[in-house]
């Protein structure tokens, strides 16, 4: 049996292994399972990874960057964005780190452009947040050759506050929000963002899954801009850890 899974702390609500299971099942696909594994510390990664029949891990938070001492390469991807959501394990013996979150987001975002008929060409957008997932979207945007700021509670050189999008957001079509705000439960809360500004120009695109309407994205679409969720980039991001894993 071929083992795969994911490690991370907690892993209450994995999207992983329900989707990895229905794959299983729905392409009969019988030799493999998904399993959790939760690590408070990534200091017992060394004896999951000993197991004879693993042959992939996804990562999440808290362990995207902490993983990266434990492996022996990495992909171009992952090492631009300096974090790991994907880990295959080579036949000898080694490792190597993938980002996954990176295509799955850049993927999705130009699906997403073309079924609006919009083009990513002079497109400018707002990052919300700078965690882990900010930065697998930040070089996707860069990649894509769309100009990006991030948005932050303190103000640095490459951001602005919450308190000056009144000033620029018309300038920004595309919004990212690459932080947890508004995720289940906590599904009356949004950015803080001046929402009366928006326009059916602008693009509001949540990393957030759970809700599918998150109440950003309805703030969003009472002002007639367009919206999408996160599920579609998670989708992608797990076809593209399993497309890894089987090379």
């Amino acid at each position: 049996m071929n083992r795969y899974g994911l490690i991370g702390f907690p892993l209450t609500h994995s999207f992983s292994k329900r989707y990895f299971t229905e794959k299983f099942d729905r392409e009969g696909i019988t030799d493999s399972q998904y399993d959790l594994f939760e690590m408070p510390t990534i200091t017992t990664l060394p004896d999951l990874l000993a197991l004879p029949d693993l042959r992939g891990l996804n990562v999440t938070i808290p362990h995207k960057q902490a993983v990266l001492p434990y492996l022996d390469r990495l992909d171009a991807s992952a090492e631009k964005i300096g974090a790991v959501n994907v880990i295959r394990l080579e036949t000898d013996g080694s490792r190597t780190g993938y980002n996954s979150d990176y295509y799955g987001f850049q993927q999705s975002l130009v699906n997403w452009l073309t079924s609006l008929g919009r083009s990513s060409e002079g497109l400018k957008a707002l990052v919300l947040g700078t965690g882990g997932a900010s930065k697998a979207v930040t070089v996707a945007l860069s990649d894509l050759g769309i100009s990006h700021r991030y948005v932050s509670r303190t103000k640095s050189a490459d951001s602005f506050t919450y308190d000056e999008l009144a000033s620029v957001i018309n300038d920004f079509p595309l919004i990212i929000n690459g932080s947890p705000v508004g995720t289940y439960p906590r599904v009356d809360e949004a950015p803080v963002l001046p929402y009366s500004l928006l326009t059916a120009r602008h693009l509001l695109y949540d990393l957030v899954y759970n809700p599918v309407e998150t109440k950003f994205m309805k703030l969003g679409l009472e002002q007639g801009a367009a919206v999408h969720n996160g599920l579609r980039m998670l989708e992608l991001q797990a076809e593209k850890a399993w497309e890894i894993w089987q090379r």
